[in-house]
């Protein structure tokens, strides 16, 4: 009997490491400011605040995509996932990315990470949200996202702009935010805005870490003078200069640096620190 060998398997392909969503809307907020959102892949799962990369393919098709780290800014329920950037001239990515409209395709990783979540904070009854430019993205999601209301009697959103123009989301945080079917009734007498600017006249003029110093934070909001341990917790997303001189000013009050692993009084994305 002639024995036969059954034809060789072709070999699986390998998973491709990127979803291709389509990207469903853009809306500029100035020449060098934007937001966008993408499909959600049915796959797709991550906790309120954590960040993903994105990128697009390298120009001509040769070579490798080209990426960056975008915290989410819609919440961890949301059949979309929107993004807020800044858009440099020059940059390899950002540049192409404020030109791109609906119908078009980005890359999107499949891993989602990051500390600025709610497990990593210890529980408390006031949580600050202290932000500069776009690093206000985390801040969109972890406010939506209703849990955030239930570990929290008060919640501190401050926003550090260059110019006034430059505070995005300044309707939403300020009015759009208390129509919010999910949690407009919870946001309701319990969620502070704090935008101050550094480059131009402004009600509340100068950087966030200057009015955490002088006490004007805190009076201004009409809250008890300095961060307390006992009570408080931060989130930190912006600038390195600004991440590093309110994380001293949070470790001189008492409150301790938290993580995944050992949930703190107050968190900062290191991936996003130089």
């Amino acid at each position: 009997m002639t024995e036969t060998l059954a034809p060789a398997r072709p070999a699986a392909a390998a998973a491709s490491p990127w979803h291709e969503p389509h990207i469903l809307w853009t809306r500029r907020w100035t020449d060098r400011l934007f937001s966008f959102a993408v499909e959600r892949p049915e796959s797709f799962r991550f906790r309120s605040g954590e960040f993903i990369m994105l990128g697009l393919p390298a120009e001509g098709g040769a070579g490798k995509p080209v990426l960056r780290a975008y915290s989410i800014a819609s919440p961890g329920w949301a059949d979309e996932l929107e993004f807020f950037s800044i858009q440099v001239p020059d940059g390899p990515l950002t540049s192409r990315l404020g030109r791109l409209a609906a119908g078009d395709r980005i890359l999107l990783g499949r891993k989602p990470t990051g500390t600025l979540v709610l497990d990593a904070l210890t529980p408390g009854r006031r949580l600050f949200l202290i932000a500069s430019g776009t690093g206000l993205a985390p801040w969109l999601s972890v406010l939506r996202d209703p849990e955030t209301w239930e570990r929290f009697d008060q919640i501190t959103v401050t926003h550090t702009v260059r110019e006034v123009r430059d505070l995005a989301y300044r309707t939403f945080l300020t009015r759009d935010i208390f129509d919010d079917p999910l949690i407009g009734d919870l946001a309701q007498g319990r969620l502070l805005y704090y935008p101050t600017v550094t480059r131009e006249p402004f009600e509340r003029p100068g950087r966030i870490t200057s009015r955490i110093a002088d006490g004007a934070l805190f009076s201004d909001l009409g809250l008890n003078a300095g961060f307390d341990p006992a009570t408080d917790r931060a989130m930190l997303c912006g600038s390195t200069a600004m991440i590093r001189d309110v994380a001293a000013q949070l470790e001189r009050a008492g409150l301790a640096e938290g993580s995944n692993a050992a949930p703190g009084d107050y968190v900062l994305e290191r991936a996003f620190v130089g």
